[in-house]
């Protein structure tokens, strides 16, 4: 669906913003694949986690609160989250967002998507590729991991359940290979494809973004 940028309903004018949610489990690939979609398909590409760390990095008061939430393993709340996002996407010259980790919970559920991407992926998988990728942030350590597949499961799921419900999740198995993911979200991207939501190929109890 499409939505409108803040900035435009300011100066009279109304541009319309088509915009795709990437939800799946801390690990589950969202920000490499985001890239890839981005690239091929013209979308500009919002990382919440990143937005939040920037703000972190400022040096913010803002920031020193999402630095305290974060290394709890907790959300960030939503009016904050909401807040970064419009005002980066007011500063770009696009018409076509991917948000990658939003929305993080019901609260978020304001703005409305042209559908959501669930990146499906079992919790072992996710834990393995979070231990391993050894990129120095402080929420990559196995007790806040396991933290935020907790807050995931009881925060995002609901969410996602609730765009299910809507016919809007477009589901993919996302502990398969980069390459092979990628290849099932080209089909949902690709505009003369009928999609159809395929069921769950994971048991686990956390198989959905922080």
């Amino acid at each position: 669906m499409d939505s409108h940028k803040e900035g435009d309903r300011g100066s009279g004018k109304q541009k319309k913003v088509k915009i795709v949610f990437v939800i799946g489990g801390p690990g589950s690939g969202k920000g490499t694949q985001c890239k890839r979609i981005a690239q091929q398909f013209g979308y500009t590409h919002l990382s919440v986690g990143e937005l939040l760390r920037q703000e972190i990095n400022s040096g913010s008061k803002t920031g020193s609160m999402i630095q305290k939430i974060m290394k709890e393993g907790k959300l960030v709340p939503a009016d904050v989250t909401v807040r970064l996002l419009q005002q980066a996407m007011q500063e770009m010259d696009s018409d076509k967002f991917l948000i990658d980790g939003f929305p993080r919970n019901e609260e978020n559920t304001k703005m409305e998507p042209e559908f959501v991407l669930y990146l499906d992926c079992p919790q072992d998988e996710m834990e393995r590729r979070l231990l391993s990728r050894n990129e120095g942030r402080e929420d990559d350590n196995i007790e806040t991991i396991r933290k935020r597949f907790k807050v995931f499961m009881e925060s995002t799921l609901p969410t996602v359940e609730y765009y299910e419900s809507k016919g809007k999740v477009r589901k993919v198995d996302a502990g398969k290979s980069i390459d092979e993911v990628f290849e099932s979200i080209k089909s949902i991207f690709s505009p003369e494809k009928d999609y159809k939501v395929p069921p769950s190929t994971h048991n686990c109890e956390c198989c959905l973004i922080l």
